[in-house]
């Protein structure tokens, strides 16, 4: 009965893998380039690099988007993005001849290093990685969920291969690599001593899978996880002989106003008011590792400075304090440069777990194919020589 059972388990670790070995590999892979995308931007493009030979002081977010203004009068500017200290800050904006322009803008010098008119590189990884460049459709992506539903694939398995491997924790101890003993001694040695020294990270990986799994349920179902920023009330806008006044509160202001709400605040992303009744909304990162770059939030009144609204991780109810933990925790910048490159490495082993395991299948299955085929051929053979035997001669003469 333990044979059945052990051999039930190995089934079922691999067919947890192979049926969408492709496209499970590719997530893999994308995912593990997505992890150092910022850093790959950096070495191949150096209109993205934030040089700072002088070592001047970093100039605020307001003042680069006035550069921008400056440089491009009839431009208007929606976004405003923060990103690690050796990248150009990113200004988003249109203007007439520009439906949509990226502006790198060096955070040091104020220099307008490139104007992006496409799609970036960072953002294209993301994409492929997240949804396959499927389309989106009312929040719905057949891509997005194909990819999460890869986490259900790789939790099925991560504890399959558990069963199945019982002396799975002497990896630890006893490490073994065989590679004097043929492919596929070696082939199976390195996968196992991958999968087990890649536990964490093949769990965390699920996990967080599973949750964008919930998440795109939500989405589609129009279920808020962070609500949206609040709508100032109309009686609140000054009116002056019926033509409207200059908001009398700059995004300078609005980010000293944040500051002195939350005294560790630093803007990653800011978007300046869409229309009169909106607001200067600024997020950003704070004293919280596991947050992502936009779990503090201020939304503050252009009219009146006062703050409409706030984000913080002690206020996050569960499925917001999910939505702000999972993609820290998936890409691997909660510490920076050092925690991409495990990240990056421990991607690798898995991606290479794909490959490995397939191989081995693959190897598996030609073997058996060509083994009952020598059955196959073994047979006839008995059976030609059986028809031609001189007693089925004699039977044959006498009928």
């Amino acid at each position: 009965m333990a044979k059945i059972t052990n051999r039930f388990w190995f089934q079922l670790h691999g067919w947890f893998s192979l049926p969408v070995w492709i496209v499970f590999c590719f997530v893999c892979l994308t995912g593990t380039v997505s992890v150092i995308s910022h850093e790959l931007t950096w070495l191949t493009n150096s209109s993205a690099r934030a040089m700072n030979p002088e070592n001047l002081p970093e100039k605020s977010m307001p003042e680069l988007i006035k550069i921008v203004e400056q440089a491009y009068p009839t431009a208007k500017v929606s976004t405003g993005m923060n990103f690690e200290p050796y990248l150009v800050n990113a200004i988003i904006f249109t203007d007439s001849d520009k439906p949509f322009a990226i502006a790198y803008v060096n955070q040091y010098t104020g220099e307008i290093q490139e104007i992006n008119q496409g799609i970036t590189f960072i953002n294209f990884m993301r994409s492929l990685h997240g949804w396959l460049l499927f389309p989106w459709q009312n929040s719905y992506s057949v891509g997005y969920y194909l990819v999460c539903a890869m986490a259900i694939v790789m939790l099925g398995a991560l504890i399959t291969g558990l069963i199945v491997y019982k002396g799975f924790l002497k990896a630890f101890t006893q490490p073994k690599l065989r590679v004097n003993q043929g492919k596929k001694t070696f082939l199976s040695d390195l996968h196992r001593l991958a999968g087990v020294w890649s536990l964490w990270f093949l769990l965390l990986m699920s996990l967080t899978g599973l949750w964008y799994l919930v998440q795109a349920v939500l989405w589609q179902n129009d279920v808020e996880i962070d609500p949206h920023a609040p709508i100032i009330a109309e009686t609140v806008i000054p009116q002056s002989n019926g033509s409207l006044p200059t908001q009398p509160y700059t995004l300078s202001d609005a980010l000293v106003i944040a500051k002195k709400q939350f005294p560790d605040f630093r803007a990653t992303y800011i978007t300046p008011p869409e229309h009169n009744r909106d607001t200067y909304k600024l997020y950003g990162e704070g004293d919280y590792v596991f947050y992502d770059q936009y779990s503090y939030g201020v939304m503050v009144n252009p009219w009146t400075g006062n703050i409409e609204g706030t984000r913080t991780p002690d206020e996050m109810n569960t499925l917001q304090t999910l939505s702000h933990i999972a993609n820290p925790l998936h890409y691997g910048t909660i510490g920076g440069i050092w925690t991409k490159i495990i990240w990056f490495v421990f991607g690798i082993l898995l991606t290479g777990m794909s490959i490995t395991g397939f191989l081995m299948w693959g190897e598996r299955t030609f073997k058996a194919g060509r083994k009952q085929s020598l059955v196959a051929e073994e047979f006839s053979d008995k059976n030609l020589t059986n028809d031609a035997s001189p007693t089925t001669l004699n039977q044959q003469e006498v009928h």
